[in-house]
């Protein structure tokens, strides 16, 4: 058994297009291990999204191996949750109910899981609301205790907060850290935000585009939590800002300052 929950080889991406082929990922190596938090980053374009779909069975049609608990990634399962740029809520559904999705709360089990991960993402007195009447922030979190009640081997989140205001979306990188630190769930975050890659991954992943590849992965060496303000996170980020000064045709946001 590997030590790795994740393992990614030499993976390449070709989109057929009647103008002519396209290749979006050419040769990814990535190993994650178990409880890891990886954070990934780059240009528009750079197949982070892509990869993301590789790695939740929702694109089957790519050369290389893609292995979750030294298993080939066929489709997709429970043992891979998904959280998209937008929550994705079930309209009709209260809070409570779109976190159960089609387990049923009348089980005492599946009652106590749902109001313990209702408690984790902070929506207590909301269990009855319906998605019209919460916050972008707080339908988010639905969302992640909903993926999380499946108890993944990997969270897959495709720029879950980039809807958000700046004063929401900082909040929510604490609410996330939370349940990453309470449950140790293996995460594979993809941003356009360079202060949101170092304050939250423990490794950042840079990739560049045309095709898309890894360019650099840097290590975040800072205990948790972090403080933005700190001397320690501003050498690190002033480290990784470096290497994204040497991706080809930059489009991402490095964040306030810059």
């Amino acid at each position: 058994m590997s030590a790795d929950t994740l393992i990614i080889e030499q993976v390449n991406k070709i989109f057929v297009a009647p103008t002519g082929n396209v290749m979006a990922l050419k040769g990814i190596d990535l190993r994650v291990r178990k409880g890891e938090f990886i954070t990934l980053i780059g240009p528009s374009g750079c197949g982070k999204s892509t990869l993301l779909k590789i790695v939740a069975g929702l694109d089957t049609s790519y050369e290389g191996n893609v292995l979750l608990n030294d298993k080939p990634v066929s489709g997709p399962s429970i043992e891979k949750g998904f959280i998209f740029q937008e929550p994705r809520l079930f309209p009709w559904l209260t809070v409570e109910k779109n976190i159960a999705g089609n387990l049923s709360l009348k089980q005492a089990a599946v009652r106590k899981k749902v109001d313990e991960f209702i408690e984790l993402v902070r929506l207590q007195g909301f269990e009855k609301a319906y998605p019209r009447e919460l916050s972008g922030g707080m339908a988010q979190r639905v969302a992640i205790a909903r993926a999380l009640l499946r108890n993944p081997d990997v969270l897959l989140l495709d720029e879950p907060f980039g809807a958000l205001d700046a004063f929401t979306r900082s909040h929510m990188q604490e609410v996330l850290l939370d349940i990453w630190q309470n449950n140790r769930t293996t995460m594979l975050f993809v941003t356009h935000d360079l202060d949101e890659a170092v304050f939250l991954g423990e490794r950042v992943v840079i990739m560049n585009p045309r095709p898309g590849h890894i360019r650099s992965i840097l290590p975040i060496d800072l205990p948790f939590p972090r403080k933005r303000t700190g001397s320690s996170f501003q050498e690190l980020r002033t480290k990784v800002l470096r290497e994204f000064e040497k991706v080809e045709e930059p489009e991402f946001d490095t964040g306030a300052g810059i």
